[in-house]
């Protein structure tokens, strides 16, 4: 996995990626404590109204500035995006009410929705050979889980000896580092658009490529599953932790960390399985493990509400949905690599982006809103959710003729026909 490390354009945008995961792990926890020092006891209806801003954010705004921005060198874009979060983080700690972290939230998330899908479709073109492009995904994906292992024990060793509003420097210099690799990065020059295509044009074009693409509407599905998998992980955590098993706060990190643990471990095998099976009976397997975890989730927490045991049971859970969401995640990006075309493929990586966090606009307040009346109803719902989004995807994947269907080579073809001018078209 980590030979594609060797490549020293992706050796660079991987550590700005590293580097600006960690401040976002210390984001998470100074913000939290943020809220908490606001609201006191209703810190969670602030992060929850700041969550929903988070998915609004990413739902909508999204779109609108890839195709603003489309034509634009990506490490303008990249760089300025950073500056926009680094200036953000430096002004949390300046806070003093609540609507001033939703306006401030907003605005960060805004700069991370435009980032994350520019530097997500800069990949394939860095790496256009589909094994190493297989290896950058799941070194990607290493690098998120990790984060959500390390950053949390790197915030508790900070708080030891610095308040937390420390943290958000951390932030900021997480945001820092990101623009320096970038800055410093010899990038594939940007297509050029020889249609012309107005704003308007350009804005709807990744939504399309979706409606026409049949891997791409079984990747609309898959969505769901893994948006109702993670809600339950990342909204129930604490309610079970603390709530229904009684246990302290080091709890919450084990249950999170169990979540990790399973897709951590996937992150190395994935290439392997994608080379044997290909990306969608990878990714239909990964259904299926949610949908069997999922299930699980619900005889759990009943029996727990019931009796208050079942602790090692929920972590058990929580690992076998890590391992079903990586299992869908983790390849997914192949299937946008193959369905857009160098000149298109920002507009695509960002209608993913938008449409999988419109599932948790569902997804969120089915765990938190109706798992404040009964977490086992919660599981129930979401399960149902996963179980028809994955049964519909089944029968599509048929109907559609993907079954056992390995990647189409047709536009990774198309990158590695053009890699051979990559000296050629760099901007410095």
């Amino acid at each position: 996995m980590i030979q594609v490390l060797r490549n020293a354009t992706y050796a660079r945008l991987f550590s700005a990626q590293v580097v600006a995961l960690v401040g976002t792990g210390l984001l998470t926890v100074a913000l939290g404590l943020l809220a908490f020092d606001i609201a006191g006891d209703d810190a969670g209806a602030v992060l929850g109204t700041a969550l929903t801003i988070k998915m609004v954010a990413y739902v909508v705004v999204a779109p609108l500035i890839a195709a603003l921005v489309d034509r634009l060198p990506k490490k303008t874009v990249l760089v300025t995006a950073d500056m926009v979060r680094l200036a953000i983080a430096l002004s949390l700690p300046f806070v003093t009410e609540a609507w001033q972290i939703y306006l401030l939230v907003f605005v960060l998330q805004s700069a991370s929705a435009t980032f994350t899908p520019a530097f997500q479709s800069l990949i394939p073109a860095v790496l256009p050979a589909e094994r190493d492009y297989t290896r950058a995904l799941s070194l990607s994906r290493l690098a998120y889980d990790l984060e959500s292992l390390l950053s949390p024990m790197l915030a508790a060793a900070l708080l030891t000896v610095v308040s937390y509003s420390n943290l958000f420097l951390g932030t900021a210099a997480g945001f820092a580092g990101s623009a320096v690799l970038v800055l410093v990065s010899r990038l594939p020059a940007h297509p050029s658009d020889p249609q012309r295509l107005t704003y308007w044009q350009r804005a709807p074009l990744g939504l399309q490529v979706f409606a026409r693409t049949p891997s791409l509407r079984f990747l609309m599905l898959t969505n769901v599953v893994v948006a109702a998998a993670i809600a339950l992980v990342l909204v129930n955590s604490v309610v079970y932790a603390r709530g229904v098993f009684a246990r302290d706060d080091a709890a919450v990190a084990v249950a999170l960390a169990a979540f990790g643990l399973g897709s951590l471990v996937v992150a190395f095998l994935v290439p392997r399985l994608i080379e044997r099976l290909g990306v969608v009976a990878t990714m239909r397997f990964g259904t299926a493990v949610v949908s069997v975890a999922l299930v699980a989730s619900v005889a759990v927490t009943a029996l727990a509400v019931e009796t208050g045991q079942g602790w090692f049971w929920l972590l058990g859970t929580w690992t076998a949905l890590g391992v079903g969401t990586s299992l869908v995640a983790t390849p997914s990006a192949r299937l946008l690599a193959e369905a857009s075309t160098p000149g298109n493929r920002n507009l695509v990586y960002t209608a993913q982006f938008a449409l999988s966090h419109a599932c948790y606009l569902v997804t969120y307040p089915v765990a938190g809103w109706l798992g404040a009346r009964s977490l086992t109803l919660a599981a129930a719902v979401l399960t149902a959710l996963a179980l028809g989004a994955a049964s519909l995807a089944a029968v599509y994947v048929r109907r559609a003729g993907l079954v056992g269907a390995a990647p189409q080579p047709s536009a990774m073809s198309a990158i590695q026909r053009n890699a051979s001018n990559e000296d050629s078209i760099t901007e410095r």
